[in-house]
């Protein structure tokens, strides 16, 4: 049995963004946030490509910028050194809303970004707003819907909604009309 040093140092030190362990989420400080707002970027845009994009992340300056109060959870789990997944969430009043996510495109990103989403909206004080594909994909793994007025006008106190029948609400995002449908448990007190 030989001792490769290369493929040792490798895969100790070349394999993982400097300071963040592999296979763990972890948060962005501000600082870091700055570092790697390309990454980040790249993440979310990957993941909103097929709709057209995310509007709230149109550059990477938004990612420190307009969307700096937002936290940024990170994951590295594959042999290259950047990160893989990227899940935003934002302290609201309600608790914690999850903003977006973002993957590198591949399979195993995609999975463990939507996986560990559905965990998440499934404790108490975590919600998200939806529509399309994830909305169908977040349904399959047993996050709740939230089709009460009050609890949904609670959650987004402040914010400009038309309630819909079926429980979904429309409302302006990026100066576009949407419709969306909240998920999760968040707090109504």
């Amino acid at each position: 049995m030989s001792f490769n040093i290369h493929k040792w140092f490798r895969n100790s030190y070349l394999n993982e963004e400097e300071g963040f362990e592999k296979n763990s989420w972890e948060y962005l400080t501000d600082k870091e946030k700055s570092k790697f707002s390309d990454e980040i970027f790249d993440l979310i845009n990957n993941a909103y490509a097929p709709i057209g994009g995310n509007p709230n992340y149109q550059s990477p300056s938004d990612v420190d910028g307009s969307e700096g109060d937002a936290n940024y959870l990170v994951i590295d789990f594959d042999d290259d050194p950047e990160f893989d997944a990227v899940i935003v969430d934002k302290n609201k009043s309600s608790g914690t809303k999850a903003a977006a996510i973002g993957h590198d495109n591949s399979g195993p990103a995609k999975s463990l970004s939507v996986n560990f989403l559905a965990i998440m909206l499934k404790r108490p004080g975590h919600y998200i707003e939806v529509s399309g594909k994830l909305k169908d994909i977040l349904l399959s793994k047993g996050v709740p819907l939230v089709t009460d007025k009050e609890t949904i006008r609670t959650a987004l106190k402040g914010k400009e909604i038309e309630m819909n029948d079926d429980g979904t609400y429309q409302r302006y995002l990026g100066g576009k009309k949407h419709t969306k449908t909240m998920m999760g448990v968040p707090f109504t007190k």
